[in-house]
């Protein structure tokens, strides 16, 4: 009961995000809170993926609100589909990634 109140009170927001690593690889995640999750990967606090430990800094490179962790999900996997070129050009252009027409795309936000 106390979890269903909690949630009517403060719904969870999930986000979706994109680490650059110190070696240029990136990193993608969900989350419902970035900045909490950023200092996880960088060591400040306990957590954080294995893949990130060892290419300290990482930086915030994008992000993106979702409707809820399954939508964070699915954008997550297509992104870690997308070629280096293709999350650069996400990161750089601060742009959306969205799915239209059964085909995810970057477009303006």
């Amino acid at each position: 009961m106390r979890s269903q109140e909690k949630s009517l009170l403060s719904p969870n927001r999930w986000y979706v995000y994109l680490l650059t690593c110190s070696d240029g690889s990136y990193y993608t995640g969900v989350t419902v809170d970035i900045e909490r999750r950023l200092r996880q990967h960088n060591g400040e606090l306990a957590g954080g993926a294995r893949y990130t430990r060892g290419r300290r800094p990482v930086c915030l490179a994008w992000s993106q609100e979702a409707e809820s962790r399954s939508v964070a999900q699915r954008i997550e996997a297509a992104l870690k589909q997308l070629p280096k070129a293709q999350k650069v050009r996400l990161a750089r252009a601060n742009r959306a990634f969205v799915l239209a027409d059964n085909v995810w795309e970057i477009t303006e936000r």
